[in-house]
C-alpha cells in the first residue's frame, strides 16, 4: 500500500468513527496519519472535550487560511465553552464579517445564527456588568455616550464638511440654548415672527425649493431637487439682503440683528424660513463648513417631525432654539399631517476666536474669488 493510500484509508476510518460517535477512535486513528486533516482532528477533540487540542487544530487551519469560515465559527464555540465570552465574541464577529463579505453555504446558517445570539447575549452581560460597576454615580452625559459607543449601542459621527474643515473644534452634535446670551432675545420674537409668517403664507403658502438646479452647476444629486416640499424663503442669501422679504418681515430682521452672524462677501449672512411639508424626508448629508452652527427657531411644528444630528434625534419645540453642527451627518423628516416651518440661520462657532474669524473671512472670500463657491444643496 502506498503512503497516499494508507493516509486515505486512515482518514476514511476516522470519518467513519466520527459518524458512529466514537471520537476517541477517530482521534487515535488521525494520530497515526503523517498529516491528519485538521478539521477532522478538531471535531474529534471537540467531542472529547479536549478544548486545547481542538484549538491547536483550528489554529493550523487559520494559519493557512485566516478567513476559513467553519474554523472561525468553531474557534468561537471553543472559547464560548471555556467561558471566555469576550474571546468568543471576537471570533464570532470575524466569522459574521466574513460571511457578510463573501457569503456562507446554507449548512452554516444555523451556526451563524447561534453566533449572532452569542454576541447579543455577551453584549447584554457586558452591559449589566458595567451598569453594576457604575451604580450610584450621577448621570454624566459624556460617560454615557462613551459607554454606548463601547457597547455598540450608538455610532460615532464626526465632522465631515464637504468643502472646508477647521481643525481643533469639539465634536458636538447639538449645543444647548442656555450656552448663548443672544438666544432669549431671538426666542422672545417668536410670536411676532409667526405673525409675519402667517401673513406671507396667506398669499403664497408654498416657498421656492430649497435645492434648485442652476444653469452654471451640475444638477444636485438630491431627491428634493426643485421640489417645494422642502421650501426656502430667504432674508439673507449669499451675504445679501433679500430686500422685499426683509421689508415684509421687520420682526425677523430685528431678531437676526441679535445674533453673531458671519459676514463673508458672497457667502454670509444666510437666513431663511425653512419649510418642510408632510411626508418629506431630507436625506442624511453634511454641510459645507464646520466653522458655523446652524440655528432653528421653530415656528410651526407638527407631531412626528424631528431632526437627527449624528447619533442624537431631537424634536422641534415652538419658540425653543435648536442649535447644531451641520458638518456632522444629519437628516430631518416630517411624518406628521401639517407643514413644519423654522427660522434657519447660521452663527459663528463660539470656540473660534475673533482673530480667527477675521482670517477665516478673508480665506473664504479668497476661495470664492478664485472660482464659483460650493453651494450647500442639502
Amino acid at each position: 500500500m502506498t503512503d497516499r493510500a494508507r493516509e486515505q484509508t486512515l482518514q476514511d476510518a476516522a470519518i467513519a468513527a466520527l459518524r458512529r460517535g466514537d471520537a476517541a477512535v477517530a482521534r487515535a486513528t488521525l494520530s497515526e496519519m503523517a498529516d491528519p486533516a485538521a478539521m477532522l482532528l478538531a471535531q474529534a477533540c471537540n467531542r472529547l472535550g479536549d478544548l486545547d487540542g481542538e484549538q491547536a487544530a483550528l489554529n493550523r487551519i487559520l494559519q493557512q487560511d485566516m478567513r476559513n469560515l467553519p474554523a472561525l465559527l468553531a474557534m468561537g464555540q471553543n472559547f464560548q465553552r471555556r467561558g471566555d465570552l469576550r474571546g468568543a465574541t471576537s471570533w464570532f464577529r470575524s466569522a459574521l464579517a466574513q460571511a457578510a463579505a463573501h457569503g456562507a453555504p446554507p449548512a452554516l446558517q444555523p451556526l451563524l445564527q447561534r453566533a449572532q445570539e452569542a454576541i447579543a447575549g455577551a453584549s447584554r452581560d457586558f452591559e449589566d456588568h458595567l451598569d453594576a460597576a457604575m451604580a450610584g454615580l450621577p448621570t454624566l452625559p459624556r460617560i454615557a455616550q462613551a459607554t454606548d459607543l463601547l457597547l455598540g449601542k450608538t455610532q460615532l459621527y464626526l465632522q465631515q464638511p464637504s468643502m472646508f474643515y477647521f481643525p481643533g473644534l469639539p465634536q458636538r452634535a447639538f449645543y444647548e440654548r442656555d450656552e448663548f446670551a443672544w438666544v432669549p432675545a431671538v426666542e422672545a420674537a417668536t410670536d411676532a415672527i409667526i405673525a409675519e409668517l402667517n401673513d406671507v403664507r396667506a398669499g403664497a403658502p408654498d416657498f421656492a425649493p430649497y435645492v434648485q438646479t442652476t444653469i452654471d452647476r451640475p444638477a444636485p444629486n438630491n431627491p428634493l431637487r426643485d421640489d417645494p416640499s422642502w421650501g426656502a424663503y430667504y432674508f439673507w442669501q449669499d451675504g445679501e439682503i433679500v430686500a422685499d422679504h426683509a421689508v415684509r418681515c421687520p420682526a425677523v430682521m430685528a431678531a437676526l440683528e441679535q445674533v453673531p452672524r458671519p459676514v463673508i462677501a458672497g457667502r454670509s449672512p444666510m437666513a431663511l424660513w425653512s419649510l418642510l411639508k408632510p411626508g418629506t424626508h431630507i436625506q442624511p448629508h453634511h454641510g459645507v463648513l464646520n466653522t458655523r452652527l446652524i440655528c432653528h427657531l421653530p415656528l410651526i411644528v407638527t407631531d412626528n417631525c424631528a431632526l437627527r444630528v449624528g447619533a442624537e434625534t431631537r424634536a422641534w419645540v415652538p419658540g425653543e432654539m435648536l442649535i447644531f453642527d451641520d458638518s456632522i451627518e444629519h437628516e430631518a423628516w416630517n411624518r406628521g399631517n401639517d407643514t413644519r416651518v423654522v427660522l434657519l440661520f447660521e452663527v459663528w462657532r463660539p470656540e473660534i476666536h475673533a482673530e480667527e474669524r477675521i482670517a477665516l473671512t478673508r480665506l473664504f472670500e479668497a476661495i470664492d474669488q478664485f472660482g464659483p463657491k460650493q453651494i450647500d444643496v442639502g
